[in-house]
Formats: C-alpha cells, sequence, structure tokens
C-alpha cells in the first residue's frame, strides 16, 4: 500500500534571488513592496471566493476554507507588522541629531 503526503511542501521563495536560474537579483523597494501587496492582495481575493465557493456548495471542505483564511489572515499580520517595523526605523531615523 502507497503512503501518500498530507500535504507537498511549499518552495522557499527568496525575494533577493532569481527562481529560474539561481542568480540575484537587485529589485527595488518599489518592485518588492508591490510583489507583497499582490500578493497579500491575492490571498485575501482567493479566501472571498474560497468562502463564496464554499457557501454555494461548490466545495464540500471546511478544511480548504480555513485554509485559504488562515493563509489570508497570516499574510496580513505579516505586512501590518513590516509596516510597524518600517514606521518605527523611520521615526528613530528622524530623531537622530545630526
Amino acid at each position: 500500500m502507497k503512503v501518500l503526503p498530507v500535504v507537498s511542501p511549499a518552495p522557499v521563495l527568496n525575494p533577493l534571488t532569481d527562481r529560474s536560474a539561481g542568480e540575484i537579483q537587485k529589485d527595488s523597494f518599489r518592485e518588492v513592496f508591490d510583489r507583497a501587496m499582490q500578493n497579500l492582495n491575492e490571498k485575501q481575493l482567493n479566501s472571498e471566493q474560497t468562502i463564496k465557493n464554499f457557501l454555494t456548495g461548490e466545495v464540500q471542505d471546511l478544511h480548504t476554507v480555513m485554509i485559504a483564511m488562515e493563509e489570508a489572515k497570516l499574510t496580513m499580520q505579516l505586512a501590518v507588522e513590516v509596516r510597524n517595523k518600517v514606521i518605527e526605523a523611520y521615526q528613530e531615523l528622524a530623531r537622530m541629531q545630526i
């Protein structure tokens, strides 16, 4: 009897490396920020769509809905924490005397 894994391991994505060639990219802060915001938006939209599909009966598995909701929640929490750290760093720089 063949036992299949419950989940396949998620690929590790590093924003500083090229996913195809493995070479280091020199992305601007704006590009990294835009990708992060697009990822956040996709997770939120995916969560909403999964909930709608569950309510209409297209998705029978409650686990799929909960996983999509948790992914969206964790992505949002990460974005809020990064924003807080950026603001904190800016305020620290503003307090420095030159």
